[in-house]
């Protein structure tokens, strides 16, 4: 048998597989040849910019919050410095989880510190450092240093926090500042939008949102919020795959923001607050000439301290629940039947329209009577014969039923537009509420019913004496009470005086000048005015202001809030809530007035008694510059 050998030598098998491997190593090459080039020409600004972001990261500086001063220079809001623990994610070693619970061992990290921190993670850059606790104490402090080792990616920082060292008192004016929430943070990208800062670079810009952690949320820190807020800083910084610093590249220091001058006094807003005690209600004190308001009264009050860094469960739920409605800002979104105090400004509205002149009168045998309806006055026996600056003296209900009536509700509702009722005076606080200025057009678009569309003569005779559909906050009734005694010159409530620049220290007025000024006849507001003055001498005001040694122009009010369908009034008979208001408004001095001020005592019963008597307090300061006896004295707060 034959036997064939193999034709191939070992030689040419290496060969061929040598030229396998070539041609094998040659096509690597040329796809990585293509790799290189897509990734390095066609590509290179997307991994280039990648590659920079990850090198360079930007690491802001929270700036301080512009201060809230009062009209003497007196700080109500103010910042503090605190320990804050803070985390920086990309530098963990272990699950955020984990990190909590191995915390909580050394530094007690509530359930509400852990939800914070949670939510404020999401959309943050692994890089930025966030609050996990605020406010540690030394202890706290020495106790985290001694296991620092053992915690990488998490350091002790030094932050400033708001506070409010007088706690409760103005705190409806002031509001309150908190964490940046969910719809926080969709607002200030909306300014970051809408800002035309063309110095910031579009990387650089949302950075200034992360690093606001603070803002307010209710009050002037609310409507301030810009102001107040400052400018962030922030720095580049070269950093390791592990988020360790290497270097710092560029820097910007952060603004302070401005500072906010009121014209409230502290010391008046402590007086009245004080007055008030246990008692619900509100006032409002206005300087004529300028608009600046003085005092802004909401009662009860809470204290703002409680929500700077999260407001307690328990707490936030007490406020809301409780009757007396502590969070409820009274002066701005309360709405009341301003009662008698609407007498002078329904003169007033006579007497410019021509319906009635000073000294032409009526008899009062004690009611009215409108077809099968008969409108009782408080004087049962009536008060004879009275005029028209007898009528706001004596508070004659009989004589203002009969001027309704004769007016008309057209006629009421323009004048009283003019003054501000039912109008958003455009005061420097958000959420103000217009109340109800009645007519025949408020009337068919409040109601569904065509019945009750319908306005009748009846209607406009409650009008008169400040009740029916009537219902203002006592910010209207204090700014129509200003404008009457600054002659028909129209001046915006403020409650900002002027805005201070952080770094040039310039002062702005937030309110320069008059808004308007209505042509009102001097003799007019003469013969309301003497009215008002015989109110505190010889009429429903007398008691209460015996003695005062200042000429002073007041009206005193009781305004209904429960029907009791024709029944004589006993306040012992009914609930507490269901019981009269007290009102009173005031100007003085009377010849030369300085101080207009409006006030309601909720559910305290007759004007003349509750309200007027925290009236002649606040005068007798503003005039006088005395204390009344019982009254804490005030102490100003380190």
């Amino acid at each position: 048998m034959d036997l064939r050998q193999d034709s191939s030598s070992p030689l040419e098998n290496f060969q061929s597989r040598v030229q396998i491997a070539l041609w094998f190593v040659t096509a690597c090459l040329v796809l990585l040849f293509f790799r290189f080039f897509w990734l390095q020409v066609i590509k290179h600004t997307k991994y280039s910019t990648a590659s920079e972001s990850n090198r360079i990261a930007i690491i802001t500086t929270p700036a301080q919050r512009g201060l809230i001063i009062d009209r003497h220079g007196v700080v109500i809001a103010r910042n503090f410095p605190s320990y804050s623990l803070e985390v920086t994610p990309a530098a963990l070693t272990i699950s955020v989880e984990q990190l909590i619970d191995d915390l909580n061992l050394i530094v007690r990290i509530s359930p509400k510190d852990r939800l914070n921190f949670l939510r404020s993670l999401q959309g943050a850059k692994k890089t930025e450092s966030l609050p996990i606790r605020n406010f540690l104490n030394d202890e706290e402090v020495a106790r985290f240093f001694s296991r620092k080792y053992a915690f990488p990616g998490v350091e002790i920082q030094v932050r400033y926090f708001r506070e409010y060292p007088y706690q409760q008192l103005g705190s409806h004016l002031l509001g309150y500042t908190g964490r940046v929430s969910l719809k926080d943070r969709e607002k200030l990208l909306a300014e970051l939008e809408e800002s035309q800062d063309d110095s910031v670079s579009d990387e650089l810009r949302p950075m200034k949102i992360k690093g606001i952690q603070q803002v307010g949320k209710i009050g002037l820190e609310q409507s301030y919020e810009k102001e107040l807020r400052g400018t962030v800083g922030y720095s580049e910084v070269e950093i390791t795959a592990g988020g360790r610093v290497v270097r710092n590249l560029s820097s910007t220091a952060a603004v302070a923001g401005s500072n906010l001058s009121l014209a409230v006094d502290i010391k008046l807003q402590y007086l009245i607050e004080q007055l008030y005690g246990t008692r619900r209600g509100a006032a409002v004190v206005i300087e004529v000439a300028t608009g600046d308001v003085l005092a802004f009264v909401s009662m009860p009050t809470f204290n703002p301290n409680a929500f700077v860094d999260g407001i307690d469960a328990d707490l936030w739920k007490k406020l809301n629940d409780s009757p007396d409605k502590p969070l409820f800002n009274r002066p701005l979104r309360g709405t009341y039947p301003p009662g008698s105090t609407f007498k002078p400004f329904m003169a007033l509205a006579a007497l410019e329209g021509k319906f009635r002149t000073p000294e032409q009168g009526i008899f009062d045998p004690g009611f009215f009577k409108f077809g099968n309806t008969i409108f009782r006055d408080d004087a049962k026996g009536g008060h004879g014969y009275v005029n028209l600056r007898q009528s706001i003296t004596v508070s004659c209900d009989t004589y203002y039923y009969i001027l309704a009536r004769d007016m008309g509700i057209n006629a009421i509702s323009s004048f009283m537009k003019q003054l501000g009722f039912g109008q958003v005076s455009g005061i420097d606080i958000n959420g103000e509420v217009k109340g109800i200025l009645p007519s025949k057009e408020w009337k068919m678009a409040y109601y569904s019913d065509p019945v009750k569309q319908k306005w009748g003569e009846g209607d406009t005779i409650s009008i008169g004496i400040g009740q029916g559909y009537n219902s203002y906050t006592i910010l209207q009734l204090a700014q129509a009470t200003s404008i009457l005694a600054n002659r028909g010159v129209v001046m915006k409530p403020h409650l900002v005086k002027m805005i201070e620049d952080p770094i040039s220290h310039e002062k702005i007025l937030t309110v320069p000048s008059e808004t308007t000024r209505l042509s009102l006849k001097k003799e007019n507001l003469d013969a309301v005015s003497e009215g008002m003055i015989g109110v505190n001498q010889s009429g429903t005001g007398r008691v209460p202001f015996a003695g005062v040694a200042y000429p002073v122009a007041g009206k005193t009010g009781t305004a209904q809030v429960f029907s009791l369908g024709g029944k004589d009034y006993n306040a012992g008979s009914i609930s507490e809530y269901k019981r009269d208001h007290a009102l009173y408004i005031a100007f003085a001095p009377a010849d030369k007035p300085k101080y207009a001020l409006a006030l309601v005592v909720e559910n305290a019963g007759f004007g003349a008694t509750s309200a007027a008597p925290i009236a002649r307090n606040i005068l007798d300061y503003l005039m006088l510059n005395t204390w009344p006896e019982g009254v804490p004295k005030w102490k100003t707060v380190p």
